[in-house]
């Protein structure tokens, strides 16, 4: 999604690659990680071939949340608010009468929504694997349901019948199964409801933040993005606020659930980390550097991008250049993770610890680490508990 014109311009650029050492296994394409400070996390889950990283996402930092208060690890079901909120999306979805998504996607708040309306299950209640596989795959399942909504929002009669609500239920059951109205946990017998409730969370203590021009600071507004169709407000602060936010949230023991854009080149996932390279656009290049860029093929290009052997320059994310990127639409909404902690590399630049749920046969069993600069540039929102936001804030958006 970036521009030629705005490319990284590494061959322009001075680098001497770091040896990966076989004693130094973790330092990997020449970056090496120090954790300066973790939170206790559950482990890390797979969403396989599914587009619900909201609920994994949401639902692993719930996780936390419960491992924080009460010092109880539990595994929770990521498909029980998928499987409760589908039709919900589909209601607006008519509503609307098909001129919004209906697809996977969702929002930072959704999962909490969910767990005020519908409660929550663990995971040996609810897997919703009903459709013969081991592990999560919807293409199927979301190309049957598009296809359903599309023709019944098409209205092919005078007027919608009573029955389409019960036609979308039961393809939904059929993927991912029936709703349990009540299972047991350690011998004791719970409702989704009374399992909620049982862990003392309170939903309206999760604050979510993001930080735009366009909208007054610290005064809620809905984001605009097709994924936040229940149209969820979050508080907008500055820029240097929102990284306080989080940085505040970590060292004092709290996760924060992070939406961001990870279709940028230099977020690799392969190598472990996610950085926002200087960039020297064309109008600041020399004449021999910019004759030799335009020679350059667009592979070309985008094999700079990939040919990071350490720690490098980065760009300056202020909240003129974030809002412009917004705004240009060269950052989207794409994911959602959870930020577990803050880390160095050996420069002692800052980085996030980030838990991702793309399984755990990854450099660093699925975690990355997102640079400082990144996390600014490429953050659409964030939330963590009340307690965990710097006081003096706290007292601008009372």
């Amino acid at each position: 999604m970036t521009n030629a014109k705005t490319l990284f311009t590494w061959a322009m650029m001075a680098g001497t690659a770091l040896t990966i050492s076989a004693a130094q296994p973790r330092e990997i394409a020449g970056y090496k990680f120090t954790d300066t400070k973790v939170v206790k996390t559950t482990p890390v889950k797979d969403q396989n071939h599914t587009g619900t990283c909201w609920s994994f996402s949401i639902t692993a930092f719930l996780e936390n949340e419960i491992l924080r208060t009460t010092g109880q690890e539990v595994d929770l079901s990521e498909m029980y608010p998928v499987r409760c909120l589908y039709p919900e999306k589909a209601q607006k979805f008519m509503r609307m009468e098909g001129e919004i998504r209906f697809n996977e996607g969702g929002g930072i708040k959704d999962v909490l929504y969910a767990w005020d309306k519908y409660g929550t299950v663990p995971e040996s209640a609810y897997d919703g694997l009903a459709y013969g596989e081991d592990k999560h795959d919807h293409r199927e399942l979301i190309a049957g349901m598009k296809g359903f909504m599309k023709g019944i929002v098409a209205k092919p009669g005078d007027r919608y019948t009573t029955a389409w609500k019960n036609a979308l239920n039961g393809i939904l059951d059929a993927y991912l199964g029936k709703v349990p109205e009540t299972f047991e946990v350690n011998g004791v017998t719970y409702t989704p409801r009374s399992y909620a409730d049982s862990f003392g969370l309170n939903m309206n203590d999760y604050i979510s933040f993001s930080s735009f021009t366009h909208h007054p600071f610290y005064q809620n507004f809905v984001i605009e993005i097709p994924d936040n169709w229940l149209w969820t407000p979050m508080m907008n602060v500055n820029l240097d606020e929102m990284e306080q936010i989080v940085d505040n949230a970590i060292t004092n023991g709290y996760s924060v659930a992070w939406s961001a854009d990870m279709s940028e080149k230099t977020w690799q996932w392969g190598n472990g980390y996610a950085t926002m390279p200087f960039i020297k656009k064309e109008k600041d290049m020399t004449e021999q550097e910019l004759a030799k860029w335009k020679k350059m093929s667009r592979a070309e290009r985008n094999a700079i991008l990939d040919d990071i052997d350490g720690p490098k320059p980065e760009m300056e994310i202020t909240q003129e250049v974030r809002q412009r990127m917004f705004d240009s639409f060269e950052t989207v909404d794409d994911h959602l993770m959870v930020i577990v902690g803050l880390a160095k590399d050996q420069n002692g630049n800052k980085f996030y610890k980030v838990k991702n749920s793309w399984d755990t046969d990854q450099v660093y069993e699925g975690y990355i680490y997102v640079s400082s600069a990144y996390f600014r540039a490429k953050t659409i929102d964030i939330m963590t508990h009340r307690d965990a936001v710097p006081a003096a804030i706290a007292e601008k958006i009372k």
